[in-house]
């Protein structure tokens, strides 16, 4: 070969050199895009908890718990982020009607409404229309409440928010007294205002305040230039979708679509119906009507923005700002964020608000961390809403913690149900959980916590399984000639399956 056809060879050689290292390249590109693109979901669902068995726990508690507890209803709702993870409502939206509720059932949200009340309030302070140093007086010329501290620090928008202007709790009118809950009009606030006191100096004590959040609202109102209920509705409500949220209480859809209040539990173990009541002027503070599935959208905005970061109504790093703590009560317990309750539960920051109305209880607490929500209603005064949300984060909290699952050589279902050995003790619930079976009292205060598992040994015996997985007492079921579980032993004791 010649030189010049050994530079033609060796050209030819090169290009098919650097061909070749291009399909390589080429394919060990697509083969780590695959890793980026594929391994991460793959992970993510293997990670991914199953909550079904803990649903399965919390729809029996919170069932039977309606009925303990005398419940005209409770409809409640879990949120994982985007999603809905469950949701149901239980018992009846009007009693004497035989309405049942549903978990679009409308229900009277009260304290909650200050949530919407301190979003307004950050839009505008975004917008650069107000500040939270600003005075209470700079917007609202009217604020003539009389100062019995003079010497003391200024009454602000944020010592508003976060209840510590030293502000009375209501407004000067008897509202919470029935039968007919006399809220007052905007007017009626503003004449009453100059009659009323600081109850504390600014900026020292936690005093929670229905008036200050009420304040708020006419600051809104005053800056904004439209009505409070306007602004909510365009700038808040429309964008997010809270199609069901209101302002107010829906009179057209009450004792139906919106559920009928009912009064705390008397001794009798009876309930009596409140009248329709309008916040009117105080809805600011607490004249918000809502659903449950409303309530975890607004949920799940939140853990979308925080993630995303930007701005969708807010801007990410003012939802931050409202979620921690801004005061600390001299007692070193009770904290506040801007219009949010703060608290630390398990090592973790916990968000939200709760309400009370006339013949309504509601609560929202948030998990921004693990991105998770817990929603309850409930259409009857002196209830506890706060129990069943604990209760249903516990529960879940529980099922994500445990990694023993085992697969048992029965059928689990076959033992699954209520047990009583009535009239001597109440109710014994038996579910599925990780191939054994939990039992746990009803009525509970929370399940989670009172939980026994029960671990399979043979035929239709089980033991419990002690926290050191010790074994201990047996639990022997009983079925009838039909092969049906009819009953279990344990202690020498039975109780019987009802159903």
């Amino acid at each position: 070969m010649n030189r010049s056809g050994c530079q033609i060879f060796n050209r030819t050689f090169q290009q098919e050199v650097t061909m070749k290292r291009i399909r390589v390249s080429a394919s060990v590109f697509i083969l780590l895009m695959g890793i980026v693109f594929i391994s991460p979901s793959l992970g993510e669902e293997q990670k991914k908890p199953d909550f079904s068995e803990a649903i399965r726990v919390i729809d029996t508690w919170l069932e039977a718990q309606r009925d303990y507890d005398h419940l005209p209803s409770i409809s409640a709702a879990i949120v994982t982020d985007q999603d809905i993870l469950w949701s149901k409502s239980y018992g009846m939206a009007d009693l004497e009607k035989k309405v049942p509720s549903s978990p679009d059932t409308i229900y009277s949200i009260c304290s909650i409404s200050k949530l919407f009340t301190s979003v307004a309030i950050m839009q505008l302070r975004d917008a650069g229309k107000l500040r939270l140093e600003d005075l209470v007086s700079d917007h609202l010329p009217w604020f003539n409440l009389k100062q019995q501290y003079p010497d003391t620090g200024p009454i602000t928008i944020r010592s508003l928010l976060t209840h510590s202007a030293g502000l009375p709790r209501e407004s000067d009118y008897p509202y919470w007294s029935g039968p007919d809950f006399p809220f007052p009009t905007q007017e009626q606030v503003k004449a009453k205002l100059g009659d009323q006191k600081t109850l504390y100096p600014p900026s020292t004590y936690f005093q929670y305040s229905n008036l200050g959040l009420t304040l708020l609202g006419e600051i809104v109102a005053e800056v904004s230039g439209v009505s409070y209920q306007q602004y909510v509705l365009e700038n808040i409500l429309k964008p997010l979708q809270l199609a069901s949220t209101r302002p107010e209480l829906p009179e057209s859809l009450w004792r139906g679509k919106l559920s009928t209040g009912y009064s705390s539990l008397k001794r009798d173990g009876t309930r009596d119906m409140l009248s329709f009541f309008q916040a009117r002027g105080i809805a600011p503070a607490a004249g918000f009507s809502s659903t449950v599935e409303d309530l975890a959208s607004f949920a799940s905005w939140q853990f979308r923005l925080l993630e995303k970061g930007g701005k969708e109504i807010l801007k990410a790093s003012t939802l931050r700002e409202m979620h921690r703590v801004h005061w600390v009560d001299p007692d070193w317990k009770t904290t506040w964020g801007l219009g949010f309750f703060v608290r630390e539960v398990d090592g973790r920051t916990m968000v939200g608000h709760s309400g009370g109305c006339p013949g309504y209880s509601s609560i929202l607490n948030i998990d921004p961390q693990k991105k998770q929500a817990f929603i309850v209603m409930i259409n009857a005064c002196g209830a506890s809403p706060g129990k069943y949300a604990d209760g249903m984060r516990e529960i879940l909290k529980k099922a994500a913690d445990s990694s023993k699952k085992e697969k048992p050589a029965v059928d689990l279902e076959d033992y699954v149900g209520l047990y009583s050995a009535q009239p001597w003790w109440g109710e014994t619930a038996i579910c599925p959980w990780e191939g054994k079976l939990a039992m746990f009292g009803l009525p509970a205060q929370n399940p989670a916590q009172g939980m026994t598992l029960l671990k399979h040994i043979e035929g239709d015996t089980f033991r419990h399984l002690r926290r050191d997985e010790e074994l201990g007492a047996e639990v022997i079921f009983e079925r009838d000639e039909t092969g049906n579980v009819v009953r279990f032993w344990q202690h020498s004791n039975f109780q019987n399956k009802i159903r």
